[in-house]
């Protein structure tokens, strides 16, 4: 195509690639507007020339809408491939290992005779081990069956497993964050005198969790029950137009779409004002949603962010404990956690299962800084950022109104505390009168399912309210396959028919609940960091339970009817089971 010289070098490329690639547009457009002064027949065979600037402007002028939004076009296909290809260079490097381990294995060679005996042997050093090791018997069983069935590889696998369950270096900088942050959880300490005297009922669990697993009960600070996700994200939304000294945010998910361009917009805005935002996903959950060099383009908006535990092609260690949890900070006075990740679905803008039910609760006052401080040692840990914590405390003389006690924790898998299932176990074994729990998933070991049918058994009122629309169907399956011994033990069990329900909450009592991230499953209660906020001797207590009692109105209830499947789907149901610990 032929371009005459003149001034607008820049106007004539454009045009020509518009037109040498939009023939049809270009014609109607150019008909529309130019009659016969411009010809453009046969333009998709013939030569262009472009003479006169000022048609070059005007030809511009009318295509800069389209050309905008076909170069959006573009970024996003180039965006995906790139995507596309690294996930597919992934997948590769996995199989490529995989097919080399087997290719090992079955050449027949020596070394191959010789490499066999030494996985058969490797596997049975594994079940002596397991058998040996201080850990639940659900997971003891799991990985038995799997290794006498798999006795190559099954060893191998475990270890590998084992490896990235226990990872030193982790663990000493967990241990490293922790030791730095524990002395500045303690704000007030008269605060746990003052909430023991008021909650008799639950003094353990207060000390449990503040004497042991040092995370400190509150006064001076509210709670707000946010449900459903539309509601959290209206609240967060203003809370950030609030902030003043830093934003910190930690979650699973994170993708583009209505709610997280919003809250960027934001943090864009935020930062430029001077307030300190950092951002920080796990690399897993946003493994499909967010580009490889995404950290550097928040970076350019002056928002500091980092991926947690990013994710390798190799065996390598340390890829199977997530960043599960969900944490708004905002100058250490205000926070946010529950369910809701940083994407459509969880505010319903896009429908994905249905009608979206989850929940958050928003945390001001004192309490606020317990989250400011995980955020913190999780930052460190994933940055290498070694900082002075207490640079972050805020002031606190103008106290937040005292409407009942807080106790935020948190819950990670290096160190053999189960701090979210022992939340709950002690909800249930303290409860005198009714637990109402909301859980995407059920799929829990024999003390947790132990408790539910033994409160259920003293003459509490047990009511679960689990999906019935499902995200992951063998879940689902598996989650299912619990209900025969929950209704027979007096558990009342149903399902969320308007959609998929992603709350994660306990209410007991009039005086005690929980809002967090942590699901009735074996990997949020023993392999991911979670955490959430216990609740006591708040009105929103009586909102979260108005809340469930609403909610079961759109509920199936399950009967002892609907518990019995055809004999493949208990079998089915029944080798799930066998392997729920590593779902």
């Amino acid at each position: 195509m032929l371009i005459s010289s003149h001034k607008s070098a820049d106007y004539s490329l454009i045009c020509t690639y518009i037109i040498t690639n939009s023939p049809i547009i270009c014609k109607r457009i150019a008909n529309n507007r130019f009659g016969n002064s411009l010809k453009l027949s046969k333009m998709s065979t013939t030569p262009l020339c472009l003479s006169d600037a000022s048609q070059i402007q005007s030809i511009y002028t009318i295509f800069k809408p389209f050309l905008e939004k076909r170069c959006s076009i573009m970024k996003k296909k180039l965006w995906f491939w790139r995507l596309f290809s690294r996930r597919v260079l992934v997948i590769l490097a996995l199989i490529i290992q995989a097919c080399f381990l087997y290719y090992i294995v079955s050449s027949g060679s020596q070394f191959s005779r010789w490499f066999s005996s030494t996985l058969t042997l490797l596997s049975l050093i594994a079940v002596l081990y397991i058998v040996s090791r201080k850990d639940k018997g659900a997971f003891k069983t799991t990985w038995v069956f799997l290794i006498l069935s798999f006795p190559l590889f099954g060893g191998l696998l475990y270890f590998l497993f084992l490896l990235q369950t226990n990872s030193k270096i982790t663990k000493q900088r967990i241990q490293a964050a922790r030791s730095k942050s524990a002395p500045l959880y303690l704000i007030d300490s008269n605060d746990y005198q003052l909430a023991t005297e008021h909650i008799g009922a639950a003094a353990s669990q207060i000390s449990y969790l503040q004497n042991y697993a040092g995370f400190p009960i509150y006064s001076d600070s509210s709670a707000k029950y946010l449900s459903p996700g539309e509601e959290v994200f209206d609240a967060l939304l203003q809370a950030l137009e609030q902030a003043e000294t830093y934003i910190f945010l930690e979650f699973f998910i994170v993708e583009e779409g209505i709610m997280w361009n919003s809250i960027l917009e934001l943090l864009k805005k935020k930062a430029a004002q001077g307030v300190k935002v950092r951002v920080m996903y796990d690399d897993i959950g946003c493994f499909l949603l967010l580009p490889k060099d995404y950290p550097k383009q928040l970076e350019a908006f002056g928002i500091e962010c980092v991926k947690f535990n990013p994710f390798r092609s190799f065996l390598t260690v340390r890829q199977n404990n997530r960043d599960h949890r969900k944490i708004v900070v905002i100058d250490g006075v205000t926070a946010f956690t529950g369910g809701f990740n940083l994407a459509d679905e969880y505010i319903n803008a896009k429908e994905k299962f249905g009608h979206w039910k989850d929940s958050g609760v928003q945390i001001n006052g004192k309490a606020a800084w317990s989250f400011t401080l995980m955020f913190l040692e999780m930052w460190q840990i994933a940055s290498g950022c070694d900082e002075d914590f207490s640079q972050y405390l805020p002031d606190f003389t103008n106290d937040t109104k005292n409407e009942g006690f807080v106790q935020p924790y948190a819950d990670s898998p290096m160190d053999h505390e189960n701090v979210g299932e022992h939340v709950y176990l002690q909800i249930l074994n303290h409860a005198q009168d009714y637990v109402y729990i909301c859980t995407p998933y059920l799929i829990v070991d024999d003390s947790m399912l132990s408790a539910l049918c033994l409160a259920a058994k003293s003459g509490i009122d047990v009511r679960i309210i689990t999906p019935q629309r499902w995200d992951k169907w063998p879940i689902h399956v598996t989650t299912r396959s619990y209900y025969r011994d929950l209704l027979k033990a007096g558990v009342k069990v149903y399902e969320y028919s308007g959609g998929f329900m992603h709350a994660k909450t306990f209410v007991s009592d009039d005086h005690t609940a929980t809002v967090g991230t942590v699901n009735l499953d074996f990997r949020s209660m023993y392999l991911h960091y979670e955490c959430g906020a216990l609740i006591f001797n708040s009105q929103t207590i009586g909102e979260l339970k108005e809340d469930f009692l609403k909610t079961m109105e759109i509920c199936h209830p399950i009967t002892e009817q609907d518990c019995h499947p055809n004999l493949l789907l208990r079998l089915f149901q029944d080798i799930l089971r066998l392997f729920a610990p590593i779902m």
